[in-house]
C-alpha cells in the first residue's frame, strides 16, 4: 500500500497524506505506476462522462482538463524538454542532452505541448462521441507500464530520477502488469497497441539517445497515451 500511495503522490496532484519513506521505498513505488494510472484513468473517464451530458466537445474538454490537473502537467513537461532537445540538436547527442537539462522552455517545447493537447482533445471527442468511456480508464494505466520497461532495459542517462528506479524493477513486475493489460484487452482489444507503442519508444530512445531519463519517461507516457487514444478510435470505426 505504501508503494501505491507514493506512486500517487509522485505522479498525481491528489491530496495524499504525508508518508515516511526512504530512498528504497521511493524506488519500489515505480512498481505501482500502472496502478496510479488506473486512478488517473478513472478520473479522466468520469470527467468525460459528466461533460458529455452537455455535448461531446464539452466532455472532451472536461476530460482533458482533468487529465492535466490530476497529473500536474508532469509528463507534458518531459515532452516539452525532449522536443526542445530534439529540435535544437537533432544531430548532436551531447548537445541534445545539454538542452534537455536546461529548465527553460523553447519554441519546440511550446509547439509540442500545444500539438499534444490538441491531439488529445480531438481524439477524446471522437471516443466520447462513440460512447467509449470505459476504454479511457485503461489508457493512462497502459501508458504507465512503459516506464517499467524503459527503466528495466535502458541505461539511465545520469544520476537523476531514472537512475533511482533501476534496481527496483523486476521482470515479474513488468510481466504482471502486462498480464493485467491482456485482461483489460477483453474489454478493449485496441489497448494491446500499448505493446508496440512502448517497444517503439524504447527503440527510439536506445538508438537516438542511448538511455533514459525522467524527461524521456514523461514524453513516452504522453506519446503512448495519444497513440492509444488513436488506436481506440480507429478500432471503434471497424
Amino acid at each position: 500500500m505504501k508503494g501505491l500511495l507514493l506512486a500517487l503522490q509522485f505522479l498525481t496532484r491528489l491530496p495524499i497524506p504525508a508518508i515516511h519513506a526512504d530512498e528504497a521505498d521511493f524506488a519500489r513505488s515505480m512498481r505501482w505506476f500502472p496502478a496510479a494510472g488506473l486512478v488517473v484513468g478513472l478520473i479522466v473517464a468520469g470527467a468525460a462522462w459528466a461533460g458529455a451530458h452537455l455535448d461531446p466537445w464539452t466532455g472532451a474538454l472536461a476530460a482533458l482538463v482533468a487529465w492535466v490537473a490530476v497529473t500536474g502537467a508532469l509528463h507534458l513537461d518531459g515532452l516539452s524538454d525532449l522536443a526542445d532537445a530534439s529540435g535544437a540538436a537533432h544531430k548532436d547527442r551531447e548537445r541534445m542532452l545539454a538542452v534537455m537539462a536546461d529548465p527553460h522552455v523553447g519554441s519546440f517545447g511550446v509547439v509540442a505541448i500545444a500539438l499534444q493537447l490538441a491531439a488529445k482533445l480531438v481524439l477524446l471527442h471522437g471516443l466520447i462521441e462513440a460512447g467509449q468511456f470505459v476504454p479511457l480508464i485503461l489508457v493512462p494505466f497502459a501508458a504507465r507500464i512503459g516506464p517499467l520497461v524503459w527503466t528495466r532495459w535502458l541505461a539511465p542517462l545520469h544520476s537523476g530520477l531514472a537512475a533511482r528506479f533501476v534496481s527496483a524493477i523486476r521482470i515479474r513486475d513488468v510481466a504482471g502488469w502486462f498480464a493485467l493489460l491482456a485482461a483489460g484487452a477483453l474489454l478493449a482489444p485496441a489497448v494491446l497497441a500499448a505493446l508496440l507503442l512502448i517497444a517503439g519508444w524504447w527503440l527510439w530512445l536506445k538508438r537516438r539517445i542511448g538511455g533514459v531519463s525522467g524527461d524521456c519517461h514523461g514524453a513516452g507516457i504522453e506519446l503512448v497515451e495519444t497513440g492509444l487514444l488513436l488506436a481506440l478510435l480507429i478500432a471503434g470505426r471497424f
